[in-house]
């Protein structure tokens, strides 16, 4: 009895196993399938995306994508790009001369920028300032590591200095002015209803620097004297992400303004800014400025324009 039930066992066990593949196979079929259509409806081009699609006319002659995008590359793809290949030639430096930058760092940076020349990063978003303040960073302490400054002189120059380190709250603002209340209240309600600000701006302010950024003006602060103190006055008021009431300016127009982000001010020890310092000396004594397409060589980074 004991050898007819393995016996049993043994002629049911392939049919059981049998079984049990099938449905796995018809699985591994339907995935295969899926998979090909996949592909070919890959290789098969998007007509949505053509590059003779048209984008726009003009008394019925039609703007293409194609002309549309080269155009796009002309006027801001080589400076794009150069950022991008410049902040990874700052990282790959940084790996290899084991520097490290710290989010204090660059919040010093910020701090200070937005003192001196609050303008100097306007056009770039929070994150891509940043980005290029740390490119910065790592640029100046390759070039200043082997420059020895005397702490005495770093010493003296925050105690000449040291009205400079103490900085003013900052926010960084956008802005969009139109000539009448009217307009900018219709702009206003525009924007309540989710419209773009960075759009709006572009087709509608009549700051014409401004507007080609999306109305970003950079970060001002109370001793601002590039913008009229009305656009300070109001931006203080407001909250960050928020978009304000209309103000009206000194010459009769009228703003609404997006404040993007608050940089608080406060008073920098000397132990907190010496090392900035001590940068700032150092870079004062090389022979030459330098970029970071100095270590483009070093690095083998290459790029689309060429050299």
């Amino acid at each position: 009895m004991k050898y007819g039930r393995d016996r049993n066992v043994q002629e049911t066990s392939p049919q059981k196993r049998k079984l049990k593949t099938k449905p796995l196979l018809v699985l591994i079929g339907i995935l295969f399938a899926c998979n090909v259509l996949w592909f070919i409806g890959w290789l098969i081009p998007d007509k949505s995306k053509q590059p003779d699609e048209e984008v726009a006319t003009v008394a019925g002659e039609a703007i293409t994508r194609e002309q549309w995008m080269t155009a796009m590359e002309k006027e801001v793809g080589r400076e794009v790009l150069l950022d991008l290949v410049n902040n990874k030639v700052m990282e790959t430096a940084a790996k290899k001369y084991g520097i490290e930058v710290t989010d204090k760092e660059i919040e010093l940076e910020l701090a200070l920028i937005t003192s001196v020349d609050g303008r100097s990063h306007s056009g770039l978003d929070i994150e891509q300032t940043r980005q290029k303040i740390r490119a910065n960073l790592i640029l100046e302490k390759v070039l200043s590591n082997d420059v020895v400054i005397d702490d005495d002189a770093v010493k003296a120059f925050y105690e000449k200095n040291e009205s400079l380190y103490n900085i003013l709250t900052a926010y960084r603002t956008s802005v969009i002015i139109v000539p009448t209340e009217e307009e900018a209240e219709q702009a206003l309600d525009e924007l309540s209803k989710g419209l773009s600000f960075d759009a709006l701006a572009k087709e509608l302010s009549t700051d014409l620097a401004s507007a080609s950024l999306g109305g970003d003006i950079g970060y001002v602060n109370a001793e601002t004297e590039t913008i009229d103190s009305a656009i300070y006055k109001a931006a203080s008021k407001q909250k960050e992400g928020k978009i304000g009431d209309v103000v009206e300016l000194k010459d009769g127009s009228y703003a609404i303004i997006l404040v993007n982000e608050v940089v608080e001010g406060r008073a920098f020890s000397f132990d907190e800014v010496k090392e900035h310092i001590k940068r700032e000396l150092a870079i004062e004594q090389l022979p030459q400025s330098v970029n970071p397409e100095a270590f483009w060589k070093e690095f083998d980074a290459k790029w689309f324009y060429g050299k």
